[in-house]
């Protein structure tokens, strides 16, 4: 384990010669180093490792995305992997023990990207439904994404790898992102937007933490020195790395003084000769650098049993065996919101309309930088078809669900018949008169969208500007009018059979597309004819190729192109054509929501509505057959008031991943008896949300003027009603509660409280029940919300069996509220009372305990 630091050394090669195991003596190598070198350890070296030392034998380590998947290094032409659920798909299973071993799945795909450091999970919380990455946060409830945030980290770190977990915070909306201020009071910062990070660094001990663009009360995260080393480290005795989120680090010396260990990406735009000329004018100590340097070189150690190998190739890992797993991950998190005259589940011998974008879209992930590619991926209308028999199972789109246009995929084809383009990546524009010296040849399988920012070929004249010819065969799967879009961070031009029909180059405007600094998408119709071949060509440029100037740091010079198609069709004529279909079935699903357009990193939605013409096209099939299944996918709420009272049958999916069709046509069919809960109230209107009136950023300041009050807390303590409340989901059969027992427990260290409750399955088909607990305190000082969620825990209960569920809860967190005088928590002497049930609105049973004294504690 290193070396004695009693020990002396003549020389470094006498200390690497007695290196065990290639665990690094902290101490000694920062000793070491030389000030340089210390200046460029501090900053990665590129988009995803971090700097190595050779002469010192320190290795580079690698990082990549998370959460719902392991990237590798590399956004452009990424290597394929496992994609898990999105996080709120995740957090509807309130499943501890999955969480865990979707860790431990994370953890070897991490093993075969090369990749030490998985940049997740994401515990921020879920303020608003318009927030652009609240799919990748757990829940509203700082609880249920801590506790199971720490399942995660836990089951990720066992094998060796490290978590980061992300991000610190109030990193909620995506609006002005890198600037925006988040003012708060500090015991809403305590008690909701901090406690999933407490949390988990108590029951998990993350080995790093990823600090936030934003400022909160008036300073960037990423150099509070309150927040990094007063709270994280001094607070809660967190002994890990924390390194800045990408192009996160603002400044010199404020970061190095605060406790930002690592700036990322690389290469370094504030340390290495920039940190160098602050030592140098003692802007900053030495001795604050070498704790950074230690922080760094402690990772590096944290790591090692994980057996990854420096600068590893990276491989794959598409096994049959992981398949039945990541199918029931996604059931698991599928919710029945509603099922009024038991018609579900649905048989498996009857003549099926599917209807809807979403049910022949793969929606298998939200967008930004948790987006990964797939080993593969299905849709729900290929699992009906793969369940019922194509002969039984029949499509409309009735309604089309994006917000670019959709890839054109399968229609693109290769001279060798295979999908896919052909891409020449030049230093010189098309219109060059010379030599325009090909730079790369490379095939993709797919084009509809790809990012080029870390993109890099040492024949390349500059990084960020540079062009790609894109060749491919387009055979059209209809005859009839397509539309074509183009969207682009850069340049691009498209031309069909020569002629030019897309022209984003000359005239762009800003749009939302890659974090906000991309050009809106342009579109164009061309007339085709099924089957026949046209030739398919574009002129991308590199970001540095368009005149647009954007607010914030860039994202990489690369740029990147969403390109594609569809058949154009009148909105009214495809509803019609959907309910008559509708009306020669037996029975109907529809699928709706959202997708990677709509839910992404770098754009808030404007409102909860879903995609244009969907509300029309459900009224319309539950007019025809209101017996209809309304399925409704999407990572964070989105707006049902219109059709929600005459749809009898209704579900909810976020982004499942691979197994995203077939988890979910299991529920529909019966196969897996649901038994996801949400992890986000569904509001009635985007106006009754707390959040609603300050969501957004005015002048540069986000006020949290909802305080405590987040998702349940405030629907119940103003008596507002909602579509569907937290922690609600139904099942295809029915749990009785009883025997509830509350209790003090007293460990060595800790006192707890004990909750135990008897849950008997009282229909005739097995599953799975969770039970929910939350303590109210009957008299505070201070308002306090109705109820909070304090612990949980869920158990599968075969039909007529009754099974013994128990969550056993420290009572300082069962008790506590943030007192602003004393700068502490407080437990309060006083009567609590315990409420246990399936939702955060069910009939509780109910039981008061009593605490002895009044007592205040800070830490973990």
């Amino acid at each position: 384990m290193g070396l004695d630091k009693s020990e002396s050394f003549l020389d470094v090669q006498e200390y690497l010669n007695s290196i065990d195991n290639k665990m690094l003596d902290v101490d000694y190598i920062v000793s070491q180093l030389t000030e340089d070198e210390k200046c460029r350890l501090l900053a990665a070296e590129d988009w995803w490792h971090t700097i190595k030392i050779p002469r010192l034998d320190v290795p580079a380590i690698r990082f990549s995305d998370g959460p719902n998947g392991v990237r590798g290094q590399r956004h452009f032409n990424s290597t394929k992997t496992t994609c898990f659920p999105a996080a709120t798909g995740l957090a509807a299973t309130w499943n501890k023990e999955l969480l865990f071993q979707v860790g431990e799945l994370l953890s070897e795909e991490c093993k075969l990207k090369g990749a030490r450091l998985l940049l997740g999970p994401t515990v921020n919380m879920a303020r608003s439904p318009l927030g652009g990455r609240a799919f990748e946060s757990f829940s509203e409830d700082p609880v249920l994404s801590g506790l199971l945030a720490s399942e995660y980290i836990n089951g990720v770190q066992k094998h060796g790898v490290a978590c980061a977990l992300k991000h610190l915070v109030c990193n909620d909306q995506e609006l002005e992102r890198n600037s925006q201020d988040s003012i708060l009071n500090p015991r809403t910062l305590r008690e909701v937007y901090l406690l999933p990070f407490q949390l988990a660094i108590k029951n998990s001990k993350p080995l790093s933490i990823m600090t936030s663009y934003n400022k909160v009360n008036g300073v960037h995260c990423s150099e509070d020195k309150d927040l990094l080393q007063g709270i994280v480290r001094d607070e809660w005795g967190f002994e890990g790395l924390i390194l800045s989120d990408w192009l996160g680090t603002y400044s010199v010396a404020e970061s190095i003084k605060a406790g930002l260990d690592l700036e990322c990406p690389g290469p370094s735009m504030y340390r290495h000769k920039m940190l160098a000329s602050a030592i140098a004018s003692k802007k900053v100590d030495i001795w604050e650098v070498d704790e950074r340097c230690k922080a760094v070189l402690k990772l590096i150690n944290d790591t090692q049993s994980s057996g990854i190998g420096e600068y590893q190739e990276e491989k794959t890992r598409d096994f049959e065996q992981d398949k039945p797993f990541l199918r029931n991950l996604v059931a698991e998190g599928v919710v029945l919101l509603k099922n009024e005259k038991a018609e579900l589940p649905l048989a498996q011998k009857k003549k099926t309309a599917v209807i809807g974008f979403n049910a022949a879209y793969a929606a298998y992930a939200g967008g930004g930088s948790s987006l990964c590619r797939p080993y593969y991926k299905v849709s729900p209308l290929e699992s009906i078809q793969e369940k019922l028999g194509k002969e039984n199972v029949f499509y409309e789109a009735g309604a089309y669900s994006f917000k670019f246009l959709p890839s054109l995929g399968n229609s693109l084809k290769l001279p060798n018949g295979n999908t896919g383009a052909t891409l020449k990546v030049y230093n010189y524009p098309p219109d060059f008169k010379g030599d325009r010296d090909l730079v790369d040849e490379l095939i993709m399988d797919d084009i509809g969208y790809f990012r080029m920012n870390d993109y890099f070929n040492d024949k390349l004249h500059s990084r960020s500007k540079f062009y790609v010819d894109i060749e491919s065969t387009f055979i059209p799967e209809f005859t009839g009018e397509y539309l074509l879009g183009i969207a682009v961070h850069g340049t691009a031009k498209l031309f069909i059979d020569g002629e030019l029909i897309i022209d984003n180059a000359t005239n762009q405007k800003h749009g939302t597309a890659f974090y906000g600094q991309g050009a809106s998408e342009v579109r164009s119709s061309f007339n085709v004819v099924a089957g026949k071949k046209y030739s398919y060509h574009i002129e991308f440029g590199a970001a540095d190729t368009s005149s647009l100037v954007h607010e914030g740091p860039p994202i990489g010079g690369g740029g990147g192109l969403i390109c594609g198609g569809i058949l154009n069709i009148d909105p009214q004529q495809a509803i019609d054509r959907a309910v008559n279909l509708a009306k020669q079935c037996e029975q109907v699903i529809v699928v709706t929501g959202l997708n990677k357009e709509w839910e992404s990193e770098g754009a808030d939605r404007v409102n909860m509505s879903l995609p244009p013409h969907n509300d029309e096209l459900i009224q319309s099939v539950l007019k025809a057959k209101p017996d209809a299944v309304i399925v409704v996918q999407s990572g964070s709420p989105v707006d049902m008031s219109s059709w929600v009272d005459d749809c009898r049958n209704l579900l909810h999916i976020s982004y499942g991943g691979n197994e995203n069709g077939n988890g979910l046509a299991d529920v529909i069919f019966g196969d897996v008896n649901p038994s996801g809960r949400l992890p986000l109230t569904i509001p009635r209107r985007l106006e009754d949300n707390p959040s609603y009136i300050n969501f957004g950023a005015q002048r540069g300041k986000v006020y949290y003027g909802e305080g405590v009050y987040i998702g349940y807390r405030y629907y119940e303590k103003v008596k507002r009603s909602v579509l569907f409340p937290f922690g609600y989901g139904l099942s295809y059969t029915s749990f009785e509660y009883n025997d509830l027992q509350v209790k003090h427990v007293d460990e060595v260290g800790e006192n707890f409280i004990e909750v135990s409750v008897k849950v008997k399955n009282t229909g005739n088909i097995d599953g799975s029940e969770v039970v929910q607990v939350y303590v109210s305190q009957i008299d505070s000082t201070v308002q306090r919300p109705i109820k909070e969620l304090k612990d949980f825990d869920k158990k599968f209960i075969k039909s007529g069996a009754t099974e013994t569920l128990t969550c056993k809860i420290p009572l300082k967190y069962a008790t506590s509220f943030w007192d602003e005088e004393r700068h502490s928590w407080i437990s309060e002497k006083g009567e609590y009372e315990v409420l246990v049930g399936g939702s955060s609105d069910a009939e509780f049973l109910t039981q008061k305990f009593q605490t002895g004294s009044t007592f205040f504690w800070k830490g973990l």
